[in-house]
């Protein structure tokens, strides 16, 4: 059955990265839900200023580990994590954490775009008075800059008032994102942002990672193998094996998973034989 085969994963160093600090590092991660596990050892390094894709069939622990990434999944349920998960250096699973600055360094996109139900303006202002920021002129300029860094701002720029909910799926999710850059995070967890859009917005959404990424680390869910092809500089490929667990497979530079993979899952996967 896939997910059984083992290999040595190999994992490739960016001559340009190799001594940089992880921005996320995750050692032996299970995850469960209640007392169901889940999710088992997972170890990957996320680097700053690079787009990292989990892809896999469904149900094998992509998402799920990508709310551990932020601890979100606290939200839902009873949640426990084994193992660490550190940002910059840092355990967020360590006791006395404060989860508020968690999720606001480390910040999630949806698979649906979730505007408020409020003006366009107060949407992205939104994250800034929740930390204290009511000066208007502050409060105007990060708006902007948080709209033009979405490339939204010229869709919007004369329609500040206008509730959110008006816009288009695809600005919305571009709404979204502004909203997250307006809180400065160092990272950003997209869940599937482009599954409920139409192929215009998806490459809008594309180009949009490619220029994020100067500015912040991106790890990403998508199961859309073209687009992982397209954007990701590494990719991690998992799958559930006959425990009905998640397992990482494998995880490589992006050229390699769809090039070169060393595990035969990694390659009937990409080429589309299962999933």
């Amino acid at each position: 059955m896939y997910g059984q085969e083992t290999t040595t994963i190999r994992r490739y160093v960016d001559p340009n990265i190799r001594d940089a600090t992880p921005a996320l590092r995750a050692r032996e991660v299970a995850f469960y839900y209640g007392t169901n596990k889940v999710l088992e050892g997972v170890s990957m390094d996320m680097y700053p200023n690079q787009i990292t894709a989990l892809i896999g069939p469904s149900g094998c622990g992509k998402s799920t580990f990508l709310k551990a990434l932020n601890r979100i999944g606290e939200l839902e349920t009873k949640v426990k994590v084994d193992g660490t998960i550190e940002f910059f250096g840092q355990d967020i699973y360590a006791p006395g954490v404060n989860l508020n600055t968690v999720r606001r360094q480390i910040c999630m996109v949806f698979q649906r775009p979730n505007p408020f139900p409020i003006s366009i303006y107060d949407n992205i202002a939104y994250g800034l008075r929740l930390v204290g920021v009511n000066n208007k002129a502050k409060l105007d300029e990060v708006v902007e800059n948080s709209l033009k860094g979405a490339a939204i701002w010229d869709e919007v720029k004369d329609k500040m008032k206008k509730s959110a909910l008006g816009l288009s799926g695809g600005q919305q999710q571009r709404l979204c994102i502004a909203r997250v850059i307006a809180v400065q995070p160092k990272i950003i967890l997209m869940d599937e942002p482009c599954s409920a859009l139409d192929p215009i917005s998806t490459i809008k959404i594309e180009e949009l990672m490619l220029e994020l990424k100067e500015k912040f680390t991106i790890v990403i869910v998508t199961h859309n193998m073209q687009q992982a092809s397209r954007v990701s500089d590494y990719t991690a490929f998992f799958n559930a094996g006959e425990d009905r667990m998640g397992h990482m497979v494998e995880y490589d530079h992006t050229v390699n998973i769809f090039g070169s993979a060393t595990n035969q899952a990694t390659r009937d996967y990409v080429n589309g034989k299962f999933g």
